[in-house]
């Protein structure tokens, strides 16, 4: 039962934002959208993703911790995971850098998408959010694990599937999101009739030629 009042309030935001999709898309409405109705269900699946991602990461954190040994283990794996991690997050970042300075180069050049020095950032946060997330959750299912399977091996499998499953869905849900946001932004503020037209210059980049034909529309979004 709880399993079941969980989802229904999970989902409830996910069938509002479908039903005000598809009311903007309806032919009452004063302009014709151009983003089909199929978009989403990325956003929807990226949604529910991370909605049962946060449900299994509080299943496994309501497990017991086990024996104060255990935790003081757990702890001090914790405490390397994080030296560990922020470590590695800081020789990314520096790659990071260097990689957005030469995309941004490239994009002035005329050599490189305009859009994908910042498309490379967004993936990148993502990628990083997702990283420490599981690492989170893993770090706090050792414990939580031993315990379990010293009780029964079916309780020691379902926080370690739990914890595993999180990963996975946080790099999905936030995969899809950020993909759909980008389609979103591209598709309404960016490649709209009159910067297409006219053309859209920012900062010095030709982000939109002009006159460009609406039929590649879709073409110049998916190929960025």
């Amino acid at each position: 039962m709880k399993v079941l009042k969980s989802s229904f309030f999970m989902l409830l935001p996910i069938f509002a934002f479908s039903t005000v999709l598809m009311a903007a898309e309806s032919p009452e409405s004063s302009e014709v959208a151009s983003t089909p109705l199929s978009w989403a269900i990325a956003p929807i699946a990226a949604l529910l993703a991370l909605g049962f991602a946060y449900y299994f990461y509080k299943k496994v954190m309501e497990a017991p911790e086990g024996t104060d040994k255990m935790k003081e283990i757990a702890h001090h794996v914790r405490e390397g995971a994080y030296a560990y991690l922020f470590r590695q997050y800081s020789v990314v970042t520096l790659v990071f850098i260097i990689l957005l300075i030469i995309f941004a180069i490239c994009a002035y050049m005329g050599v490189q998408n305009p859009f994908v020095p910042i498309a490379f950032l967004t993936g990148g946060f993502f990628s990083g959010l997702c990283g420490f997330l599981g690492m989170k959750t893993a770090t706090n299912a050792s414990s939580r694990t031993a315990q379990g399977a010293s009780e029964s091996l079916n309780k020691g499998l379902q926080v370690a599937f739990r914890s595993g499953a999180v990963m996975g869905l946080v790099v999905v849900g936030f995969g899809l999101l950020d993909i759909s946001l980008w389609y979103l932004i591209l598709d309404k503020i960016v490649y709209t009739a009159a910067h297409m037209e006219s053309g859209l210059r920012f900062l010095g980049l030709q982000l939109v030629p002009a006159g460009m034909d609406p039929n590649h529309k879709l073409v110049e979004i998916t190929i960025i």
